[in-house]
């Protein structure tokens, strides 16, 4: 059972860093702040594969987090 819920937890992670790197970067950098975002900083909405990505971020780390409480609870007892 936790060889399984391990691998889970691995293929989980994995699965994780991949939609968190796939993601658009919220951020401009300094050209934002200097008028050139001001688009942005005032109600722009995810839509799209954005929309879908920050969703699967979410889901994926709530199952990674149950997976994870599970794990450490069956490992900690004898």
């Amino acid at each position: 059972m936790t060889t399984v819920l391990e691998v889970v937890v691995v293929i989980l992670s994995l699965l994780i860093i991949g939609v968190v790197v796939a993601q658009k970067s919220k951020t401009q950098g300094m050209g934002a702040g200097f008028g050139g975002g001001a688009e942005d900083l005032f109600g722009s909405r995810a839509r799209g594969m954005d929309a879908l990505l920050s969703k699967l971020t979410i889901i994926l780390s709530i199952a990674f987090a149950i997976c994870t409480l599970i794990l450490g609870r069956l490992m900690n007892t004898y």
